[in-house]
């Protein structure tokens, strides 16, 4: 048994697990009328209701004991302070850095990185408004029309969740496309309508060697050229986001047009870095630096607020709950906004890169479980997909419905038919129904949910909400003992992946791997064999 298992704290939550055991959620409202008040809780321009879950005062005083007990306060202010806390790759972690607004030193190895932070934002300031004024022409003198983002990964679905989700403040001249995956249609789709005269390229990728971002960022080099443009083009075209000066300036972006960053920013918590330098494009700087507001206000609340009190925290420490003592493994987030459709994407990164490790900080395998399955899609359209499996279905899963009370279109009966929804979708799953006659009508409820209100999705409120959900799971980590920083497996298919695809060269059949992957390796090269020229 591990040491976490066997604590005060957890042991104590176990037991209060079978004190409160058969005790339905609806039920704790009915005893108490104060519930939903005492149970909500207003920081940085974000109101959350976390009531409907099966938690009552002293869960969440057991709760805040564990957080306690595993040194998250200690852990945030070393963060906080610039100190190495991925260990395994020897870093400090100070994305909260970038969006720090008070303007006070902030210190990685006893350097001052406050300097170059407002350095960057300078530089994306001047080069975004060069765009989006016209200014910045393509090699021809025309105006960019079209920017295509190439990366992968925290360099891709930051930065278009982002995007997305911010699409009311978009520039009207300039179209967004995005371009992550090596499979040539992606790029092939993202180039099919474009202009090659007025397309800007910006590729993320702060070694310049990430294969599938290269790979597509030379396919786009060979896609302008073949245009008739000529090689000097290439740095009308092309800026980079990047650490890697002499790979930039071998493929032909002039380094004047690199934008850095750190090793101390991590690519899922990246965003608020030059990598999302397609915000600043497409909102404008004013837009990308309320963003950074937000997360800072955020980041504020987390820093200050006692535990008990504390957003990230609590919703943390409920899902623990939920997880640890209740046997759920899965998690839905559901945006009751359409522009916020890319949200649980680019948090199934965030929180399953971060937290999906089963060795902890000090190499002992956990005996609990860590990280949920992280999913799902905008309200009203998962009402009609996967709500059944949430009302009926045999798994208890945790749902975080997030809606905004003021919508940035004018048609109100839409807006007051989806907001309807909302919120009857959490007390049905609460409450549930039941039927004598017909058992295929009963509906057990009992099934929790947090609902986080947002006034009017913002680039401010947009920069709380994803601060709130990097917090969270950077407190969960802290308890399981696990680094959120790290991504090792990650790395083992791509090495594989070389390998193989070397193979693909070779004659004779190829019996160095397992019965199936060799099967499935040389299937593949018969056909590659008679079907290429």
């Amino acid at each position: 048994m591990s040491l976490l298992t066997q604590s005060p704290s957890w042991r104590a939550l176990a037991d209060h697990r079978e004190a409160l055991a058969g005790t339905p959620i609806r039920e704790l409202f009915e005893r108490d009328t104060d519930r939903a008040s005492r149970f909500s809780l207003d920081a940085a321009g974000l109101f959350v209701d976390y009531s409907k879950n099966p938690i009552v005062d002293d869960t969440i005083t057991r709760l805040v004991a564990l957080a306690r007990e595993a040194g998250v306060d200690a852990h945030r202010d070393a963060m906080f302070a610039g100190e190495r806390i991925n260990r395994t790759e020897n870093r400090a972690v100070l994305h909260v850095a970038l969006r720090d607004r008070s303007g006070a030193p902030r210190m990685v190895d006893g350097v001052d990185v406050s300097p170059q932070i407002a350095a960057v934002l300078s530089r994306m300031r001047r080069f975004s408004g060069s765009v989006r004024s016209g200014a910045w022409t393509g090699y021809t003198g025309r105006e960019i029309t079209d920017i295509v983002n190439i990366g992968i990964g925290g360099s891709d679905l930051g930065p278009k969740m982002v995007c997305e989700a911010l699409r009311p403040y978009g520039h009207e001249r300039l179209t967004m496309h995005f371009v992550s995956n090596v499979d040539g249609a992606d790029i092939v789709e993202a180039l099919k309508h474009a202009d090659p005269e007025t397309t800007l390229f910006i590729v993320s990728s702060k070694t310049f060697t990430t294969r599938e971002t290269l790979t597509n960022a030379h396919t786009a080099r060979a896609w302008l050229l073949a245009s008739g443009a000529p090689e000097e083009a290439v740095a009308r075209h092309f800026v980079a986001v990047s650490t890697n000066t002499e790979a930039v300036s071998a493929f032909g972006i002039d380094t004047d047009n690199m934008f850095e960053f750190w090793d101390w920013v991590g690519g899922r918590y990246s965003l608020w870095s030059a990598i999302g330098l397609p915000i600043a494009l497409m909102a404008g700087m004013d837009a990308f630096e309320q963003l950074l507001d937000g997360a800072d206000a955020m980041d504020r609340h987390f820093a200050d607020a006692p535990l008990e009190r504390n957003l990230p925290v609590l919703l943390a420490m409920i899902g623990i709950w939920h997880q640890n003592f209740l046997g759920t493994t899965s998690q839905l987030i559901a945006p009751y906004d359409n522009y916020l459709h890319r949200l649980p994407a680019y948090l199934q990164q965030l929180d399953m890169e971060s937290n999906g490790k089963s060795v902890t900080l000090d190499h002992a395998r956990v005996d609990y479980m860590t990280g949920s399955v992280i999913w799902g899609e905008p309200g009203t359209n998962g009402q009609h997909a996967f709500f059944q499996l949430l009302h009926q279905g045999t798994a208890v899963i945790p749902a975080d419905f997030i809606v905004c009370m003021q919508p940035h279109h004018t048609l109100n009966e839409h807006h007051d038919i989806l907001v309807a929804n909302c919120f009857a979708q959490s007390e049905a799953l609460m409450n549930g129904s039941r039927s004598v006659d017909e058992p295929h009508r009963n509906f057990e409820g009992n099934r929790p949910t947090n609902t986080i209100c947002v006034d009017t999705l913002n680039p401010a409120s947009l920069g709380a909400l994803i601060a709130l959900y990097e917090h969270k799971v950077f407190v969960q980590g802290c308890v399981w003992r696990i680094n959120s920083f790290d991504q090792w497996g990650v790395e083992l298919g791509k090495k594989l992946a070389v390998v193989i695809e070397k193979e693909f060269a070779l004659s004779g059949p190829i019996e160095s791997h397992d019965g199936s992957t060799n099967q499935l390796i040389n299937r593949f090269r018969a056909w590659r064999k008679t079907t290429r020229v």
